[in-house]
C-alpha cells in the first residue's frame, strides 16, 4: 500500500501510566502519589501547576486515578486484546509506591512487587516485550510532605533504591527502560511532573531547576544501575516533544523558537550528552539562579548517559514574539502555544500536525545520534457507542495513519528509530484533564467522568487497523 519501510524488528505496541490505568489505588500496602491529589474538573490544572490547598484527597471531590480502569485487576484480559492487535511492545510504568509506600520504608513491599511479576511474565507469555518507566508522574506523598519532594538534594539517593530494587527484581524479564516520563513538564506542570508544590513568595524557577538537578542525577545513577545489573539492557530518557515553530521568518520569532526547543532540550542534553550545554549556564546566570551541587556531580552525568532518547509527541507548537498574535493562544497545549493557521485542533485545542513528528524526530537524532523510541502518539476525542455497540472511530484512524507515515519517512530520512508505543492503546484517565470522555485507545472502556459504568472493554474500529498495520510491519496503513 505504501513505499515505507520500517524495520523488521520494530516494536509496534501501546503505552499506558500505572496512575491512570491501574486504581486499585491503596490496594495492597500501597501509598499515595501525587496523582491521587489531583481531582477531576476544574481544580485539576491549578492542582498540577503546584498550588494544592491539601496533600490529602479533599472531600466531595472526585478522584479518576484512585479506580481509573482497573487494570491492576483486569490486565489479563487486556494483555490478551493486546496481543490479539499482535503488540510486540506494551510501555507500562511502575508505581513507586507499590514497591516503597513511603518512599523510604526499609523494605520493599512484597505485594507490590509480585503485582509486577506476573504483569511482566503475562506480557511474555503473549510475546510482548514490556518497556518500564520507572517514575512516570508517580512521586510518593509522604516524599512530598517530609522533604518537599525533588527540590531536596534526599530524593536522589531514595529513587536510586528505588531504581535498583527494581531493576534487580526484573532483570531477567525487562531489557528496555526509562528513567523520568516526560521530564521536562516538571517545568510546566511542576506538581503533576515532579510533586513540587509551592506557597506565596517562592522562587518558582529556583526550586524547579534545583529539582530538574536532582532528576538528573538520579536519571544518571539510575542508568549506571542499569548497565551494571541488566548488561543487555537499554535505558532511555523522555521527552514531551514537539518542535516550536517560529510564526513568522522575523528572526525575534526564530530567535524565541529556539529558545522555547531548549527549554525542554535542556534535560535531554545533560541526559545524552552528560553535561550542562553553555545555554542553560547563562540561563542561570541571567536569572540570577544558583544551582547546588554535590562533589562528584558532572562526573555522574558525564559518565552515565542514555542509551537511546524516547519522547512522546502529540503536536507541534508555535511561538511569536508580536502581543497581539500571543492573543490567539491555543486552549488546549500545555507548553503555551499560539494558534497555527494552517493546521487543524483536536477537541479539546491541540493542533493537528502528523509531519510535525517527521520534523522532531529528525531534529532529535541530528542533535544526538542516538536511536530514538516514539513512546506516546495518539489522539484524544470523544467517542460514542452506537446502539449496535460499535464505536467508528475514523477520526483516530486518520489521525494515526498520517503520523505513521511521517513516522517512516523519518526513517527513510536515516533516523534510527525502535518502535511506536502509541499512547492509550486502551482509554484510560487522561492526565492533563482527568477525563474519561478524553479517549485514546483502540478499546473503549465502559466508564464515565463520574466513575460510573461496567468497565466493559469494547473494540473499536481502529482496532482492527492497527492490528493489519502491526502484521503488515506498516505496509498495510489503508486507503
Amino acid at each position: 500500500m505504501n513505499n515505507l519501510r520500517f524495520p523488521e524488528n520494530f516494536l509496534w505496541g501501546g503505552a499506558i501510566a500505572a496512575n491512570q490505568a491501574e486504581g486499585a489505588y491503596l490496594e495492597d500496602g500501597k501509598g499515595l502519589t501525587q496523582v491521587d491529589l489531583l481531582p477531576t474538573g476544574e481544580k485539576r490544572r491549578l492542582f498540577m501547576k503546584g498550588y494544592l490547598p491539601s496533600l490529602r484527597p479533599l472531600e466531595g471531590e472526585f478522584y479518576p486515578s484512585h479506580e481509573a480502569i482497573d487494570f491492576y485487576h483486569r490486565y489479563k484480559e487486556d494483555i490478551a486484546l493486546f496481543a490479539e492487535m499482535g503488540f510486540k511492545a506494551l510501555r507500562v510504568s511502575i508505581a513507586w509506591t507499590r514497591i516503597f509506600p513511603t518512599g523510604e520504608d526499609a523494605v520493599p513491599n512484597e505485594a507490590g512487587l509480585k503485582f509486577y511479576d506476573d504483569l511482566f511474565d503475562e506480557l511474555l507469555r503473549n510475546g510482548i516485550q514490556p518497556v518500564v518507566t520507572l517514575a512516570h508522574f508517580d512521586v510518593p506523598v509522604a516524599l512530598i510532605e517530609k522533604y518537599g519532594s525533588w527540590r531536596n538534594r534526599k530524593m536522589v539517593g531514595l529513587f536510586e533504591t528505588y531504581a535498583k530494587t527494581v531493576l534487580e527484581r526484573y532483570k531477567d524479564k525487562v531489557k528496555y527502560w526509562m528513567t523520568f516520563n516526560e521530564i521536562n513538564m516538571l517545568l510546566h506542570l511542576p506538581f503533576l511532573g515532579a510533586g513540587l508544590t509551592f506557597k506565596e513568595g517562592d522562587n518558582v524557577k529556583q526550586i524547579q531547576y534545583q529539582a530538574a538537578h536532582h532528576q538528573l542525577v538520579a536519571s544518571a545513577l539510575a542508568v549506571k544501575a542499569c548497565h551494571e545489573l541488566i548488561p543487555d539492557g537499554k535505558i532511555g530518557c523522555m521527552l514531551a516533544a514537539g518542535s516550536f515553530y517560529p510564526y513568522t521568518c522575523n528572526p525575534e520569532d526564530v530567535y524565541q523558537s529556539m529558545e522555547k526547543d531548549r527549554e525542554s532540550y535542556f534535560f535531554i542534553d545533560v541526559q545524552s550528552r552528560g553535561e550542562y550545554p553553555g545555554y542553560a549556564k547563562r540561563f542561570f546566570r541571567d536569572h540570577g539562579l544558583t544551582i547546588e551541587m554535590e562533589p562528584g556531580d558532572e562526573e555522574i552525568l558525564k559518565n552515565h548517559t542514555v542509551d537511546y532518547i524516547g519522547f512522546s509527541y502529540y503536536s507541534s507548537r508555535t511561538t511569536s514574539t508580536d502581543p497581539e498574535v500571543c492573543q490567539t493562544m491555543t486552549s488546549g497545549n500545555v507548553f503555551g502555544s499560539v494558534a497555527n493557521p494552517f493546521l487543524a485542533k483536536s477537541e479539546w485545542g491541540w493542533t493537528i500536525d502528523p509531519l510535525g513528528l517527521r520534523i522532531t524526530a529528525n531534529q532529535l537524532y541530528d542533535r544526538y545520534q542516538k536511536p530514538l523510541f516514539v513512546v506516546e502518539n495518539g489522539l484524544g476525542a470523544h467517542d460514542e457507542v452506537t446502539p449496535a455497540g460499535e464505536v467508528n472511530d475514523d477520526y483516530r484512524i486518520d489521525y494515526l495513519k498520517s503520523h505513521l507515515i511521517e513516522l517512516g519517512k523519518a526513517i527513510q530520512d536515516g533516523c534510527e528509530i525502535i518502535g511506536y508505543t502509541s499512547w492509550g492503546p486502551i482509554d484510560i484517565v487522561s492526565a492533563s484533564s482527568g477525563e474519561m470522555r478524553k479517549r485514546y485507545g483502540f478499546i473503549y472502556v465502559d466508564r464515565d467522568n463520574e466513575g460510573k459504568g461496567t468497565l466493559k472493554r469494547i473494540k473499536k474500529k481502529s482496532f482492527a487497523w492497527y492490528q493489519s498495520v502491526i502484521k503488515s510491519n506498516g505496509q498495510n496503513l489503508g486507503e
